[in-house]
């Protein structure tokens, strides 16, 4: 996709899967990676997405900012839209941060519950800054691979 095509495809009301990477384990055992499905929003032009600040990825990001998001689309080959940013996680603890994402996600999905805005407090944001990012849309093909 062009750098276009993924703004407009980003900008849609779609949930996003975000990936951290989990504590060391015990034994020289691979790390694991924390995957959650997130509503997402914008933060000054970035994605972005609110999280309990006691939550798991918030930690995870606490120890290592290293973050991968995921958006797609599509139930058959043809049909398959996406785009995946990898980067790194930037935790935003300010309150006035966490409500301007709230009234993005607001827009995007049509509405927030009032307890949500609520938790405001308990809650912190994260941008998702890329370093790199790869999308692909099937459609494009025309029927050939």
């Amino acid at each position: 996709m062009t750098e276009d095509e993924i703004a407009s495809f980003l900008a849609e009301p779609h949930l996003c899967t975000i990936g951290t990477i989990g504590p060391k384990r015990p034994g020289g055992a691979p790390n694991t990676v924390h995957l959650v499905a997130m509503n997402y929003g914008f933060l000054d032009g970035v994605p972005a997405f609110w999280t309990y600040k006691k939550a798991q990825k918030t930690k995870n990001l606490e120890r290592d900012p290293s973050i991968s998001m995921l958006v797609d689309t599509g139930l058959v080959y043809p049909e398959l839209k996406g785009v995946s940013i990898q980067g790194r996680g930037e935790l935003i603890h300010d309150e006035d941060a966490v409500i301007a994402l709230a009234d993005s996600m607001a827009q995007r999905y049509g509405g927030l519950p009032e307890d949500a805005r609520a938790s405001a407090p308990k809650r912190a944001v994260v941008r998702v800054v890329a370093d790199k990012t790869m999308s692909w849309d099937h459609s494009k093909l025309g029927g050939s691979y």
